[in-house]
């Protein structure tokens, strides 16, 4: 979707207790695989005195995403794949979701596991707070000093952050704008200066 996708806007923590069994799910954003096995990592270090750490993460949103999921010892398919479920049923991206379970003594076979795992799961994103991602394209502009100001307003009137200016023969401003108003600001740059100064997208 052009005006972004929604994220977590920070770690959330819920638990639900089965049979005696503790579930608690972690739910953090995650916007690449390395923080996504970070948060896992940390996850599992916070509550070592749980017995499994199942999780499921999805990197990316819509078309283009990377996921993986892990059961960590429960059997096969009872764990991973519930939480998986539940993390792609949500409109949400760059997400990882950790149920730890801490194990009360009574086996809750695989049809309880599979219930617990995804009730888990679904309870964490019941109130979890959330953000818009909003994606943004790196664009540097080289204008004459005359018209810097003007630029330079006109950047905070696209919602556009500003990443580096340099003073030189002319200036080169770097920012990040928003994906859907790049062509815009691109043309009322163009119409400003007369064409004296160009918008160029630079990833």
């Amino acid at each position: 979707m052009s005006d972004g996708y929604f994220i977590p806007a920070q770690l959330h923590r819920t638990e639900i207790v089965v049979v005696n069994s503790r579930f608690i799910t972690t739910i953090r954003y995650t916007p690449t695989v390395h923080d996504a096995r970070t948060a896992i990592r940390e996850t599992r270090s916070e509550l070592d005195e749980m017995h499994n750490h199942v999780f499921a993460y999805r990197v990316g949103y819509g078309n283009s995403v990377i996921e993986s999921m892990s059961d960590d010892g429960e059997p096969s398919g009872t764990a991973g794949p519930p939480v998986l479920a539940v993390l792609r049923g949500i409109d949400i991206g760059d997400t990882t979701v950790i149920v730890s379970r801490f194990f009360g003594g009574t086996k809750l076979g695989t049809g309880g596991l599979v219930r617990s795992y995804t009730e888990a799961a679904q309870e964490g994103f019941k109130a979890l707070p959330l953000e818009r991602k909003i994606q943004r394209r790196t664009i540097g502009v080289e204008t004459p000093y005359r018209y810097y100001e003007q630029i330079r307003r006109m950047i905070e009137k696209y919602d556009g952050v500003s990443i580096d200016e340099t003073f030189a023969g002319d200036i080169t401003l770097t920012a990040k704008v928003a994906i859907e108003k790049i062509p815009l600001f691109s043309v009322e740059i163009t119409e400003l200066t007369a064409g004296v100064v160009q918008c160029v997208i630079l990833d």
